[in-house]
């Protein structure tokens, strides 16, 4: 993976199935984990969180797949192969971007699977488009709500989360910290918030240099911080408080919650504290893990969303 960033080279052969799919205006890059699977099968779609791409779930596809499910996940926008629009990295735009891709795959109605942001993007999907959403898993995805309160009155949550967030305010400076040095900055994140198991792995580093290339894509530095700053400056304007306001239903399908014990950055409190907005709802500390949870203890992770699937 030499030479200029290039989106097409987050196309990786494997086990699965690259195309596009156009939702919402835009030109998404997906990828489904057996190449022609039967549309008539469950759709599980895999949302993947900052600073990632569909790479993040390559430990996912042929567990979920071999249980029946048509497995598919996209870049979102901004990020990957797809496309990278100025503007629409607002909580309302992005719940529709999954409506319309639920819809684009020839679906009516599917499971949600969601990792940090993308979890944000689960919880936003099923309370804005209910019909479209048959349950939900979130790791390392407290509900927006949730997570609001407990940065303004918890003291840990506050201290991890809400520094980065504030040093991405500043115009061009978040992106230059992204991508200097090949994104040298984005191995220092995951290495402060991984688990100490999988940081020894050869996973681990795979991991790394892959995302460290796929953040550097032309565009993706700032669209992936544009998540960031919408989420932040939103709560002062009346965008933000419509949304927040919106947002305060509670949810009566399925809601798996995973954390890894590990991580610092998502505290147990607030993910307890979610349970607030779903009336169905399984949280469950994942060992051996960290923020990255799906990628650190896949198997416990699988198993966990096989179980919630079946229902």
């Amino acid at each position: 993976m030499s030479g200029s960033p290039d989106a097409t080279q987050v196309r990786f052969d494997g086990p699965w199935h690259h195309f596009d799919v156009r939702a919402n205006g835009l030109r998404f890059h997906a990828v489904e984990a057996v190449a022609g699977s039967i549309a008539d099968r469950p759709l599980v779609l895999l949302l993947h969180g900052f600073g990632e791409f569909w790479w993040s779930w390559r430990h996912q596809f042929e567990a979920l797949s071999a249980a029946g499910n048509r497995v598919v996940a996209v870049d979102l926008r901004g990020y990957g192969d797809s496309d990278k629009p100025p503007r629409g990295y607002d909580g309302w735009t992005l719940a529709g971007d999954t409506h319309a891709l639920i819809r684009a795959l020839g679906h009516t109605q599917a499971a949600l699977v969601g990792h940090a942001d993308g979890g944000l993007v689960c919880w936003a999907t099923a309370t804005l488009h209910p019909r479209s959403v048959s349950s939900i898993a979130v790791l390392s995805s407290p509900h927006p709500r949730a997570l609001r309160q407990a940065v303004f009155t918890n003291p840990a949550e506050r201290t991890a989360f809400l520094a980065p967030f504030l040093h991405n305010q500043l115009p061009r400076v978040g992106e230059r910290r992204l991508t200097r040095s090949d994104g040298a900055y984005l191995e220092e994140y995951f290495r402060e918030r991984a688990g100490s198991v999988w940081r020894r792995t050869p996973d681990f580093t795979e991991a790394i240099a892959r995302n460290r290339y796929a953040i550097t894509i032309p565009g993706v530095a700032h669209c992936s911080l544009e998540y960031r700053r919408w989420a932040f400056r939103s709560q002062f304007r009346g965008d933000g408080r419509r949304f927040m306001d919106l947002m305060n239903k509670r949810l009566h399908i399925p809601v798996l919650a995973l954390r890894g014990r590990e991580d610092d950055y998502i505290v147990d409190s607030v993910m307890s504290a979610s349970a607030h907005w779903a009336s169905d709802y399984d949280y469950r500390v994942i060992g051996s893990a960290g923020h990255f949870v799906h990628e650190e203890n896949p198997e416990a992770v699988n198993a966990a969303l096989l179980q919630s699937l079946s229902r």
